[in-house]
């Protein structure tokens, strides 16, 4: 609408001051909101409030991803670093150094109040690994990891951890030079006395493989390894075991607190590996087996060499019997009736005394005793060689 001929030049001076003052001028270096208005070929349109709309350019929306800059659409409110302000020609805005002038608060923060804080894993160098932290990298030297990998195997297991989220607190920040050194081990060593509180026998926990023992697999839970022994790494014992730095799932199935040891089984997190191993086989089936141990209250016997079941000792003979080991020795093959298959405790509940009739019909041969004197030779072929 256009001001009447006849309006005083005093008034018309004044609503255009108060038209300018409405405009927001920006000062280089500040953070500011702004509304995403549309694309051109440069960059991103955004309204902030200023004389002239500000761009984005693609080169500084690296943060977005790739095509991640097709994700801004009109109406949508962000924030924006000012590179340069009006006053210097057109305004030009950055995605990434808002993203990073919030990442340097955050660390700021948290080194303040010595906090422990999670962080991605996004690249490797010699001497250890890079973090982001809202687009402000962060490095974790390999004398501060958890899993600690030996120099000849750097180049090959570094590159493992990127992807992942790593448990952290600060140790050094220098926003000047730009320098901020994290430490996973300060923050695990903080966190151990309360993550075994939290824990419970049972509980099906995330780790990380931290290294591999002859007797078995030690697992960070975020703070505190536990052990998974050897017998308790697979079901099916031909399965390659795990690596170093690979995350997996256990469950909690022993909790010692007056000596901080924690043991851990990553079979039996695994159902569904487990289910498949069972599928071939209905209760009341009398099947072969291999004893792989001997315990005061029954023997393990591993079915057709894959998954284990228990003998407790009242199914070892029809007569009382002090020990298994009076009737068993690890290694030798048997006869077993399937009594039970418990699904979802992933249980095997095996007879020895039950499958006898059967297994003589079949040809083995037993003493009075009720023990294993004579195995038929196409099943004792069959398992030469297995392990037990």
């Amino acid at each position: 609408m256009k001001e009447p001929a006849h309006r005083p030049p005093a008034e018309i001076m004044a609503q255009l001051l108060k038209t300018q003052g409405a405009y927001r001028h920006l000062r280089k270096g500040e953070v500011i909101e702004g509304m995403v208005v549309g694309h051109t070929r440069e960059g991103v349109l955004v309204d902030v409030g200023a004389k002239t709309e500000g761009l984005i350019p693609y080169s500084e929306m690296t943060c977005l991803g790739p095509k991640g800059h097709q994700a801004l659409s009109p109406g949508q409110r962000i924030s924006a670093y000012v590179l340069r302000p009006e006053s210097e020609g057109e305004i030009i805005l950055s995605l990434d150094r808002a993203r990073s002038e919030e990442g340097w608060r955050i660390l700021q923060e948290h080194y303040q109040h010595n906090q422990i804080f999670q962080a991605l894993v996004v690249g490797h160098n010699r001497g250890g690994l890079v973090l982001s932290v809202e687009g402000v990298r962060c490095f974790l030297p390999v004398s501060q990891m958890v899993v600690s990998p030996e120099r000849s195997d750097r180049e090959s297991a570094l590159p493992r951890w990127v992807g992942q989220w790593l448990t952290i607190k600060v140790l050094e920040l220098n926003r000047r030079k730009g320098r901020v050194i994290v430490s996973e081990k300060a923050a695990h060593e903080e966190r151990r006395p309360s993550l075994i509180q939290e824990l419970a026998e049972g509980q099906v926990r995330q780790g990380r493989i931290t290294s591999i023992r002859d007797f078995g697999v030690f697992v960070d839970l975020g703070g505190i390894e536990g052990l998974v022994p050897l017998s308790e790494l697979a079901w099916d014992p031909e399965k390659p075991p795990p690596q170093v730095g690979e995350m997996v799932q256990v469950v909690v199935t022993k909790i010692d607190h007056e000596n901080n040891r924690i043991t851990l089984s990553l079979r039996r997190a695994q159902a569904e590996a487990w289910g498949a191993l069972v599928a071939p086989y209905r209760e009341g089936d009398v099947t072969v087996g291999i004893v792989s141990k001997i315990t005061p209250f029954g023997a393990f016997v591993r079915v057709e060499g894959k998954v284990e079941g228990l003998i407790h000792i009242s199914e070892l003979a029809d007569h009382h019997i002090e020990h298994p080991g009076q009737l068993l020795k690890e290694g030798e093959i048997v006869p077993v009736k399937i009594l039970r298959i418990e699904r979802d405790r992933c249980r095997l509940n095996l007879s020895l005394k039950q499958a006898r009739k059967e297994a003589e019909a079949r040809g083995w041969a037993f003493n009075e005793g009720g023990a294993v004197i004579s195995v038929p030779p196409e099943i004792e072929a069959r398992f030469l060689g297995r392990p037990g």
